[in-house]
């Protein structure tokens, strides 16, 4: 079985997959890691990677690719990645859904402990977050609509949704971790 998440910024995807995926001892993958380290290599943030992504597709098809590989030859593991549950039909869908003041409230928060991630340039307010946020998920939909005829925002997609804005990570956990044990053979 394998498990995929998609979220929208700040919604505690990472924290809720690395989690579960500890609990089950399966292996975790993580779709934006690989993207914002391509970017990096390119000597751009996220935001511009994806800017050029809606001109070029090969920004996208490289980890699309590479989810569908792994689709191939791992049988359990965790993945996070907007595209996962698309290219991972077989997943079991998770979408954690967050309004975006709170997304950005958390992403500014975790930036101001650790700035090291590649995240955006100039993100020094709340207000910068929510406002790069908000392009992201507008290059998001361009491309996806594009290349695949998809949006990955629409929660229609997934097998199962939870909105964590006011729900704490172990409230959070809790339901997903209950979802997951009733759908697939933990042992």
């Amino acid at each position: 079985m394998i498990i995929s998440f998609n979220v929208p910024a700040g919604s505690g995807k990472s924290t809720i997959a690395k989690r579960l995926a500890e609990k089950l001892d399966w292996p975790h993958y993580y779709i934006g890691g690989l993207r914002r380290q391509k970017a990096k290599e390119k000597g751009l943030t996220p935001p511009e990677y994806n800017k050029r992504g809606e001109t070029d597709p090969s920004t996208d098809m490289e980890v699309d690719e590479y989810q569908k590989e792994l689709a191939g030859k791992i049988d359990r593991f965790i993945i996070e990645g907007r595209t996962s549950w698309y290219f991972i039909p077989q997943s079991l869908k998770i979408y954690l859904d967050v309004n975006e003041e709170e997304g950005a409230r958390r992403v500014f928060w975790e930036l101001q402990k650790e700035n090291h991630r590649n995240e955006d340039r100039n993100l020094k307010t709340f207000e910068d977050v929510l406002e790069s946020h908000r392009t992201r998920k507008q290059s998001d939909m361009i491309r996806y609509e594009k290349y695949y005829h998809i949006n990955v925002y629409d929660p229609a997609n997934y097998d199962f949704m939870v909105d964590t804005t006011n729900l704490s990570i172990d409230e959070v956990f809790e339901k997903v971790w209950k979802f997951c044990e009733n759908k697939i053979n933990i042992a």
